[in-house]
């Protein structure tokens, strides 16, 4: 489903007219309109104040569902986290942290080697 189609399907099940969503939100009639047409996506300002109204998240607003979720293995292993006690998951959190510095360093050096390595031929 489309982001214009959310906005739709979720205004009308709050039992909002258009107009009732624009008094709600303070964004202007005709850009409920243009949303709800598909002919223009919102501002980060707009969407937050649709999805607080809509009582969504932005997310839910933008992205197909499972689009943004971690694979299935990876989800077990995050509800696996969630249940430890809390100083057990501060440490999962520091590892996983570091791990993905790491991973990001890693990319950059990649990066500014192949750059350099251009220049040089």
């Amino acid at each position: 489903m489309s982001f214009s189609q959310r906005i739709v399907t979720l205004r009308k099940q709050r039992g909002l007219t258009q107009q009732g969503l624009s008094d709600a939100t303070g964004i202007h009639v005709q850009q409920i309109k243009r949303y709800e047409a598909g002919s223009s996506l919102p501002t980060a300002d707009a969407l937050k104040k649709l999805a607080i109204i809509l009582h969504v998240t932005a997310d839910f607003l933008l992205f197909e569902p499972g689009e943004r979720e971690p694979e299935d293995d990876m989800k077990l292993r995050f509800e696996a986290v969630a249940a430890m006690p809390e100083e057990d998951r501060e440490v999962a959190k520091a590892v996983l942290d570091a791990m993905i510095v790491k991973s990001q360093v890693t990319q950059t050096v990649t990066r500014v080697g192949k750059t350099a390595a251009k220049e040089k031929s």
